[in-house]
């Protein structure tokens, strides 16, 4: 008789690993994986950075990549000449091209990290190759994405994009209007003349769809100079300077803290 052929131990079988019984296993590894990620890398404050992976150098909307880019860059600049470490806001990004790559390509630019959190998908999405080598992490679940994203963001800048960029922003929008984000956050929308043709915010307060305050929770900007101070004013007074008490003002939304 043979001897009996030894199994290999659950977390070490990939066939079960891949199976929908390991689903929460799967789903609990997008959170722990990141979490060790970003504890070795010690990146606790983000700004979020969205926008169209098809947007590239060249086309009719080309102006975008070239100022993200240039944003990303400035604001990477200014995070890292503060004087504690500890108080850095690290560029993040879906880590695909496009919008995703001009934000990874400017920090990188500035000298500085970047994360990426690209999700596995069967088209247009690769890892882009100026994210922080220690920061590139792959996504099964939009959602766990997307946890990520939320929950070290202090900031969010959104360029024009698609169904991914909308699911991404009104994530947040609804974070902030349902006060499940316990945290101040700055929302820019980068590009008014875009996002106002493609939503109608106005329209959906004045039906009485939203509060007329929710409008406040973001603000527009169409240049580099207007964003790099919406950002740098804002991320200040919320999180460099703590003993200020806050008041609400335009593109900055304030829920309780945790």
């Amino acid at each position: 008789m043979n001897p009996p052929i030894k199994p290999p131990l659950a977390y070490q079988d990939d066939d079960f690993l891949q199976s929908p019984e390991a689903r929460s296993v799967r789903m609990l590894s997008e959170y722990l994986g990141p979490l060790r990620q970003f504890r070795r890398e010690k990146v606790r404050d983000t700004i979020a950075m969205f926008g169209s992976a098809r947007i590239n150098e060249e086309g009719p909307l080309s102006r975008y990549y070239a100022e993200c880019r240039e944003l990303a860059r400035r604001i990477t600049l200014w995070s890292d000449a503060l004087p504690s470490s500890a108080q850095r806001f690290v560029v993040a990004t879906g880590g695909g091209p496009g919008i995703m790559e001009a934000a990874n390509r400017g920090a990188f630019d500035a000298g500085g990290i970047s994360v990426g959190l690209n999700i596995a998908l069967p088209f247009e999405q690769a890892p882009n190759p100026y994210i922080t080598p220690g920061l590139s992490m792959e996504f099964g679940y939009f959602f766990m994405r997307k946890f990520w994203f939320a929950y070290l963001a202090k900031a969010l800048v959104a360029f024009p994009g698609g169904f991914g960029t909308m699911d991404e922003l009104f994530e947040i929008l609804t974070l902030v209007q349902t006060k499940k984000l316990h945290k101040p956050i700055v929302v820019l929308l980068y590009g008014t003349s875009f996002w106002k043709e493609v939503f109608n915010f106005d329209a959906l307060a004045k039906h009485g769809l939203i509060s007329p305050e929710d409008l406040h929770i973001f603000q527009f900007a169409d240049d580099v100079d207007t964003a790099f101070n919406i950002l740098r004013n804002g991320l200040t007074r919320l999180y460099l300077t703590p003993e200020e008490e806050f008041e609400m003002t335009p593109g900055i939304a304030h829920t309780q803290n945790s």
